[in-house]
């Protein structure tokens, strides 16, 4: 039996909430209970769902990261489910037309550049615009409740991958992150968290006893959502973050990388918590699709100790210092608008390369300080 109980199993307790009300459910295959049971069957069950949302990646979880989809039926309930990662993001006035509660339940990954606390900002938005409530059945942090990470949000960034001024690790649950959005960035919709019962800040995912479902494509493990924190940097660059390989995000690399000599160079900094090995891969897709590349595994021995915001920052840095010639960050996607790697880090520190690795590491811990006396005061556990 799971030490937690999730939000989304203590609808009952909340049946008023929903008696009469057409409910529209915003989830992806994350959304179970610790019986396995689908979020959307148990709404189906406990109210009267009217709508699926799909986020990045689709309600099934069968669309590849970045892969655009249209609205659609789902084969198992029949309701309609509408795209918020296809021609538009943002829930339209149809779409909300028919249903009284917009509720979100999908497992987060604790780092700011994953979509889905993003694609919920926006429908809490649709919500306070289309007068609706709004209702988040909260869940575990997998990356911890207590540590906050990163640098803060240069607006001037501002993007699907970065929508609010948090740091890339801020230790909040997604019903925390709602509260947040909803008083501090004054979104203001009338919300309505269920929590959570025996969460502890300081639990591992393993610790609560609940089931792990891939939280996307490429974060198959709680081991990779550590990793997806240091690493998710380099997609804004010509390394690979290890898509096409077994371990996405544990594993980088490129063509041009001496693998021990890297491994070498980042054990010597003697980061808290991790060790790297050299290894080479040939990723099956994605960055450098068939090519053998050098690089390192990322071993995380103490997730207490592990930093991972830092040792992204360093890694990157450690690469580019070794591959002057060879290393590259991307252009961005549309001419004059900021690159990948600037939305990926919140700024563009990394690509101007204008600090200091020791300067960026007082950034980092200059921000995370500022952004931790925020988000306190919209803890619930």
């Amino acid at each position: 039996m799971s030490k937690v109980v999730l939000g989304i199993e203590r609808i009952s307790e909340f049946e008023s909430l929903f008696k009469g009300k057409r409910v529209g459910l915003i989830t992806n295959p994350s959304g179970i209970d610790s019986n396995y049971v689908a979020s959307a069957d148990i709404i189906a069950e406990k109210a009267t769902l009217k709508a699926l949302f799909a986020p990045e990646h689709g309600v099934r979880g069968d669309i590849q990261a970045g892969v655009k989809l249209d609205s659609y039926k789902d084969p198992k309930t029949g309701v309609i489910v509408h795209s918020l990662y296809g021609n538009t993001r943002r829930p339209t006035k149809e779409m909300f037309e028919d249903l009284d509660i917009i509720a979100y339940d999908i497992h987060d990954a604790g780092a700011r550049f994953y979509t889905y606390p993003f694609t919920m900002a926006y429908c809490m938005e649709a919500a306070k615009e289309y007068n609706k409530e709004f209702v988040v059945f909260d869940r575990p942090n997998p990356v911890g409740g207590e540590k906050v990470e990163g640098n803060i949000l240069d607006m001037n960034f501002r993007s699907f991958i970065g929508y609010y001024p948090i740091t890339q690790r801020y230790g909040l649950t997604i019903g925390e992150m709602a509260k947040l959005f909803n008083e501090e960035y004054g979104i203001g919709c009338k919300l309505t968290v269920v929590p959570m019962k025996g969460w502890q800040r300081s639990m591992d995912f393993e610790d609560t006893g609940l089931p792990w479902v891939f939280l996307s494509p490429n974060l198959p493990t709680n081991d990779s959502s550590y990793a997806f924190l240091a690493t998710c940097i380099f997609e804004g660059t010509n390394i690979s973050e290890g898509r096409g390989t077994t371990k996405p995000f544990q594993i980088v690399g490129a063509p041009f990388i001496n693998p021990e000599l890297l491994a070498e160079k980042l054990n010597e900094l003697k980061l808290p918590g991790v060790h790297f090995r050299s290894l080479y891969f040939t990723p099956t897709f994605s960055k450098h699709q068939n090519a053998l590349c050098g690089g390192v595994e990322m071993y995380v021995l103490d997730r207490k100790k592990f930093e991972p915001v830092r040792t992204g920052w360093n890694m990157l840095y450690m690469i580019r210092k070794l591959y002057p010639k060879e290393f590259e960050v991307n252009k961005p996607y549309v001419e004059g608008k900021p690159c990948m790697l600037d939305y990926n880090t919140g700024s563009d520190y990394m690509k101007n390369d204008i600090y200091t690795i020791k300067e960026l590491e007082v950034i980092l811990s200059k921000e995370s300080k500022e952004f931790d006396q925020i988000r306190k005061k919209y803890l619930l556990y």
